[in-house]
């Protein structure tokens, strides 16, 4: 038997490492048994003459109190050895499958429970992935605020928040938290912030609150009010439509509104250009020009703002020297392609049989002024449109209908046109400049009136 197996020993020479069982005639590696030497064993077997005898593995020493609690039921043994209770499916992988929100522990602070969100928590992607969409906000009534600033003042102004994530508590205590009861409060890592923020460098605290209706919202902190409003024409670029919201709430315009065809007022980007001036005054969006004087409550006059006056003009003959306006290109910021109802956000190139259709619409001429001349002498309106676009017919035919004007703002020869935000900016303050000089003329004559009564 010996020689035997030298023979075999021989013809394999690799199988150096291998030795014979001696229970049985099958050669093993050793090998195999590598991992079940560094395995700690459950229990040890002895021989057969010893077969009655079972050594356990040492445990622990459990003191007097886990002791009580594992007899009388409230822990499964298997927490009594060092491990989690089998019988528990918070701690398992199968009820963690089948319930993928049991692992969230709730925590208070100053009284307020929030909650903590567990590894893979979709809440978070889901959430912050729909409020981005305009189509979401519109049917589904929510947006999406980021930061501590902007969420204070939608809190301030009595939005009604759903769901608030931040990163640590000393974020989430910026916050005034006495506002936040009807919230549920999810703490999150500030990495996952990081992968869903649309900014670069996150504050920590993203919030998702229902759509604000501006007539219940509370603008009691807003400053020196003038008759003077905004109106906002195929303005689709956030970071314009977000500059002209806040020059609007710095000029204390009385409210915004703004026609179909114009950019989400709640995107983000406009969000963080406004700076918060959405609670600050009333922003009615998506209107249609009948819509649009519902929104006066006494008799307006409506401006519009002209970007390129005496630039594109036809100059034909005329007595005194002075350009003819025979069609609305002529206009500056005026578009010759009808506003259409059902507007597509996305789609914004018109047909060209509607624009050759329009080519021989010719406007009335509208008196051009300078933007510092005097212009807004009772409750005005001033219309500005976009820069690529520019005005619609129907902004033309309201400020005609009105006896407004055209405003515009010279500039050196060789300079192109303002940006439509900045125009804005500096035809608003003149317009509050001019407004309350009005004001304060007819209170001076009231109070002169009212001495040179006799007593």
């Amino acid at each position: 038997m010996a020689a035997l197996i030298k023979g075999v020993l021989r013809l394999f020479p690799t199988e150096r490492n291998a030795f014979l069982s001696t229970r049985s005639d099958i050669i093993v590696e050793s090998k195999r048994f590598v991992r079940g030497l560094r395995r700690k064993p459950v229990r040890v077997l002895f021989p057969e003459n010893d077969t009655g005898k079972v050594v356990k593995p040492p445990q622990p020493p459990q003191s007097d109190h886990h002791a009580a609690e594992q007899k009388n039921g409230r822990i499964g043994p298997g927490a009594a050895r060092g491990h989690p209770d089998r019988s528990d499916p918070v701690n398992t992988r199968s009820g963690t499958a089948k319930h993928p929100h049991v692992t969230v522990t709730k925590d208070l602070i100053d009284g307020l429970r929030y909650e903590r969100a567990f590894p893979g928590d979709k809440r978070l992607s889901k959430l912050v992935s729909v409020a981005r969409s305009r189509t979401f906000r519109e049917h589904q009534g929510k947006i999406l605020l980021e930061g501590r600033r902007l969420i204070c003042d939608a809190l301030e102004a009595g939005a009604r928040p759903q769901m608030v994530f931040f990163s640590s508590l000393d974020r989430l205590q910026e916050l005034p938290l006495d506002k936040l009861r009807g919230a549920t409060i999810v703490k999150v890592k500030f990495e996952d912030i990081k992968i869903w923020s649309d900014v670069v460098a996150p504050q920590g605290v993203i919030a998702i609150f229902a759509r604000p209706d501006p007539s219940r919202l509370n603008f009691s902190r807003r400053g020196q009010l003038v008759p003077l409003s905004l109106i906002c024409d195929n303005v689709r670029d956030p970071g314009n439509l977000g500059t002209m919201l806040r020059s609007a709430a710095a000029a204390g315009c009385h409210d915004i509104l703004l026609t179909k065809g114009c950019v989400d007022a709640w995107e983000p980007k406009v969000l963080r250009a406004a700076m918060g001036a959405h609670f600050r005054l009333p922003i009615y969006a998506s209107l249609e020009w009948h819509e649009i004087g519902n929104h006066f409550s006494k008799p307006v006059t409506v401006h519009v703002a002209d970007s390129s006056h005496g630039h594109h003009l036809k100059r034909d003959a005329e007595d005194d020297g002075t350009p003819k306006l025979s069609k609305p290109g002529d206009y500056g910021w005026v578009d010759s392609s009808p506003c259409r109802k059902k507007m597509e956000y996305e789609e914004y190139d018109s047909d060209s049989d509607s624009e050759s259709e329009n080519e021989d619409i010719s406007l009335h001429r509208m008196e051009t002024k300078l933007y510092h001349e005097n212009w807004a002498q009772s409750p005005t309106a001033l219309v500005v449109g976009g820069e690529t676009h520019g005005l619609s017919m129907e902004a033309v035919q309201l400020s005609e209908k009105t006896d407004g004007y055209r405003l515009f703002i010279p500039v050196v020869p060789g300079v192109d046109s303002l940006n439509s935000a900045m125009a804005a900016s500096i035809l608003l303050f003149e317009g509050r400049r001019q407004l309350l000089k009005l004001l304060q003329t007819t209170g001076k004559k009231r109070q002169s009136k009212a001495e040179r009564k006799p007593s």
